[in-house]
This record gives C-alpha cells, structure tokens and sequence, in this order.
C-alpha cells in the first residue's frame, strides 16, 4: 500500500515525535478525549512547541482508531497516518498470511508497497525476514519507527524507495499491496492501482512465492490463470482478496478468521432452485466473494430460494462454519403494512432488517414498521426475492 506522498513539513512534524520531547508528550496525552484536546494542547502549548503538541494530539487520535486493528498494546507503541491507519491490514489477517508464507518454507521475503508495516510486523513475529519498501518518506519512518516499537528492526529493513526499482531477485517471497485508493476515492480497475496489478504480478512470479493484495470486488475474470484466488473475511466482514503465487494455481478458496477455517472450491455447477424450507442459511461474504455459495449449499443439502441471490434454504439444520443459520417461521410476499401488523401482534421489540436482492433501505423500512420499538420478542426480517418475486423470510438465529 503507497501513501499518497505527504506534505514536505510533514517529515519533520513525525521527526520530532521520535524525540525524547515528543514521546514525552504522546504518553502525557494518551487517552485524551475528544472534549478534552482543545484545555490539553491549550495547557501543553505553555511549555513545548505548539507544532509538537499539535502532532502529538493527532497522533494519539490515529493510535485510539489503530486499536481495532491492531490492538491496544501495540497500537499505543505504534505510529500511524491517516492513510495508514484506513488502509493497514487488519493484525488478525496478516497474521494468518504470514503463517501461509512461514508454512510455505520462506524465510526471506520483500514487502512491497508496506504502508506503516503491519504486514511487514506479522512476517517478522513468524521470523521471516523481511525488506519493507515504501516510496512515502513519512510512511516509510513510520514503517522503521514501528519496528524498532516492537522490538522487531533486527528483522525488519525499510527503504523509502518506489518498488518498481527494487531488485526482489535475492527473496524467496514477494508480498505486494498496490494501493487501491486515489484522490477520487476507491479504484476498481486492477490496471489503475499504484503500481498496476500487471506489474505486481509479473513480479511476483519471478520469485518462488508471491502474494498479491486485490480488492474483495475484483472480477473473477482478472484473476490470473497462475494464481491461487482466496478471499478472507474477520468475524464476517470481508476483509481482502489475496493472489497467491506458488501455491496451487486456479484454486479459489474462502478463509474465515478467527481459525482459520478455509473452504476450497471443488467447480460445483450452480445450486439447484427450490422452496424455502425451515432453515435460511447466509453465507459468510468471504463465502459469497469467493463464489463457493454451491459448495456450502452441497454440505447442507439446500438449495437457493432464487437463482441470483446468495441464500441457501435446507429443511433440516447442519452446523457449518461458513454460514449463518435462522430458523424461518414466516414466508410472505413484500407488504409493508402487513409486515407493521405482524410485528405489532407478536409484540416485536428487536428487529433486525438483512437484505439481497431488495432496493429497500433496513433503516428506512425499521422506521416504518417499527416506529416506537416496544416488546420483548426479537425478530430477523429477509428482504429478498424468492423464485422471482419480491418477499419477506422472518425467522431468528439459530443458537
């Protein structure tokens, strides 16, 4: 991942926090709440410079939203940009990346495009070895400040360089993360990422091993023919899609973390369609990216209620890994005052509102059935099209 390149005083700002004034001044506002910078950077500005502070402050926010990532304890000794933050693989993906790359012998490997060195920090923890090249300078001291936080700079060399004038012949690995964000906002076609995805695939495959950071959204057309295609997903949010190189290519597979817990794609021809039966199952996004619905839905004996929707429906309940399964109590067409009544008879307090399929807005549609949520009972509604036609599955979890 490339940041965009940063403001020139922006170096000397992150210099002056690797200080001894500047980590003074980060531990003194660790924790700060919003409400409160404005009397802090007022009371610390009367002895150090109002610059520092002011880098300090910003500082201390990017690491408060790091946690989610990476965790508190490493998150408070790491430095952060905004972009890097936004962008960063999340501590859980990389790690479980890293341990492919450590099962697959590599011992050396070249982080291109390595943002603030998340990637870079799992591949050490595996120790591996690792170049982490940025072409950002304020990245790239982030990346180096990073690993010297961690304890992991013996591991770690960063060089603020662009990748495309790194010799990776010497590595055993490459793992490359173009960036996928412009000043326009999110890029979809692979050939505009920063460096193009033809570039980090003709570099990959000079090496025994590559992996190849994409989007989730990335056509299965455009996955390469040498590559090993494999979407992941954290707790149920997709996370990335990942080209991998030296593995086994044109095998798709779906990894759900925490676990890891992969599905592999066995060219299963689309599933039947057929009537909604007791149980709805919602595969996991990882599942539904990676177009491995037909594989779940085999294990569970189900079908699809419609031929374009990613629901499976079975008549009895299978525990699986890769979907989430409710037990359906009511099929009806679309109707919203039907829905309002029904929900108002059963006395419905929690309403949870998924959909696929439907134009229909959850939260729109929740302030119309559910006005002044009162009740006990708690019920999951399915915006969806069964066979077709526009309908709503209520139902719940399945424990």
């Amino acid at each position: 991942m490339n940041d965009p390149q940063a403001p020139p005083d922006a170096l000397d700002s992150f210099a002056a926090l690797l200080t001894d004034e500047g980590r003074a001044l980060l531990e003194e506002v660790h924790g700060t709440a919003p409400a409160d910078e404005l009397a802090v950077a007022t009371r610390l500005r009367r002895t150090h410079p109002p610059a520092l502070v002011s880098a300090a402050l910003a500082q201390a926010r990017l690491r408060q939203r790091a946690e989610a990532k990476f965790g508190a304890e490493d998150a408070r000794r790491m430095f952060f940009t905004p972009h890097g933050v936004e962008q960063s693989t999340r501590a859980s993906v990389a790690a479980y990346r890293a341990a492919r790359m450590k099962e697959l012998g590599v011992t050396c490997l070249a982080d291109l495009c390595c943002g603030i060195g998340g990637d870079a920090i799992a591949l050490a923890r595996q120790g591996i070895r690792v170049l982490a090249v940025d072409r950002d300078p304020v990245t790239a001291a982030a990346a180096r400040a990073n690993a010297r936080a961690l304890g992991l700079d013996e591991l770690i060399e960063v060089r603020e360089a662009d990748v495309k004038d790194v010799d990776v012949s010497a590595y055993d690995a490459v793992f490359a993360d173009p960036a996928r964000r412009g000043r326009g906002g999110r890029i979809f076609d692979p050939e505009a990422y920063s460096p193009p995805l033809s570039w980090a695939v003709a570099t990959a495959r000079t090496v025994p091993h590559a992996a190849v950071k994409i989007a989730p959204g990335i056509p299965h057309e455009a996955v390469p023919a040498q590559a090993e295609a494999e979407w992941i997903s954290d707790g149920g949010d997709v996370k990335e899609a990942v080209l991998w190189f030296g593995t086994e290519p044109a095998t798709v597979r779906a990894t759900l973390l925490p676990g890891p817990r992969t599905l592999r794609g066995r060219g299963l021809p689309d599933p039947a369609v057929r009537p909604v039966g007791r149980y709805l199952y919602e595969p996991d996004g990882a599942v539904v990216r990676a177009h491995l619905v037909a594989e779940v839905a085999e294990e569970l004996d189900g079908g699809l209620i419609d031929p374009t929707i990613a629901y499976v429906t079975a008549d009895e309940l299978r525990p699986t890994p890769y979907a989430t399964a409710y037990e359906i109590t009511d099929h009806l067409p679309f109707h919203v005052k039907r829905l309002k009544a029904l929900l108002r008879e059963r006395e419905v307090g929690t309403l949870t509102v998924k959909k696929r399929g439907s134009a229909v807005e959850p939260e729109e549609l929740r302030r119309k059935v559910l006005p002044r949520p009162h009740g006990r009972a708690a019920v999951t509604v399915f915006l969806t099209r069964v066979a077709g036609a526009p309908a709503m599955l209520l139902g719940h979890p399945v424990p």
